[in-house]
């Protein structure tokens, strides 16, 4: 950029005189006759009104501003939570659900979604739940759910019925009971490793 270049000898400026000047009402403020060149709200319940005021008297009004003017402590402090939020209801995860606040946790995830194919019966499905519910009204998790199968029982055997069974599968299972055929081991190791874990779990 050259700046001996004679194009600047052309820029005019036009005279600051000639300028439109900005026009303010005049100030809000009793007795003062200054323009107007601020503006501050009104106050609360009167959102987007505001009062026109001069820079002096702006000043002083917004000195003395509380926009909780005539408020309880309880009102301040509901007004200060609700701020939070926008001032926009609220309310806690399933209480609008079609299974109303107070559901059992077998049954929050029917909020969720309907399962009538039964895909959320390790997660706590009401209706899988009611289905496979021992006598005693004990869960029955996937783990022990697979536990049971290996060993042919439903979901309300009883410890009585899960140790005769495993005693009549242990026998079948044998090699000893099998003239020394070993071919039935897998199936003999996974029926003692259900067993143990429904043992461990306190199922018997």
């Amino acid at each position: 950029m050259k700046f001996d270049s004679p194009l600047f000898d052309r820029i005019r400026v036009k005279p600051a005189e000639d300028r439109p000047q900005a026009s303010y009402p005049v100030c809000d403020w009793p007795d003062c006759h200054q323009d107007a060149t601020h503006r501050a709200p009104k106050g609360r319940l009167r959102e987007g009104e505001y009062w026109r005021f001069c820079l002096h008297h702006v000043r002083e009004y917004n000195h003395s501003y509380n926009f909780f003017a005539g408020m309880s402590e309880d009102a301040i402090a509901r007004y200060q939570k609700e701020s939070i939020t926008g001032h926009r209801p609220t309310w806690k995860i399933g209480v609008n659900g079609k299974h109303a606040a107070g559901t059992s946790h077998d049954a929050r995830w029917q909020f969720f979604a309907d399962d009538p194919f039964g895909l959320f019966q390790e997660a706590g499905s009401a209706s899988s739940h009611a289905e496979r519910r021992p006598a005693d009204g004990r869960l029955v998790r996937n783990a022990e759910r697979k536990a049971l199968d290996v060993l042919g029982l439903q979901a309300n055997a009883s410890s009585i019925e899960i140790k005769a069974r495993f005693k009549i599968l242990v026998k079948r299972h044998h090699p000893d009971a099998n003239g020394g055929d070993r071919s039935c081991e897998d199936q003999l190791r996974d029926i003692i490793q259900a067993y143990n874990y429904l043992k461990s779990v306190g199922w018997c």
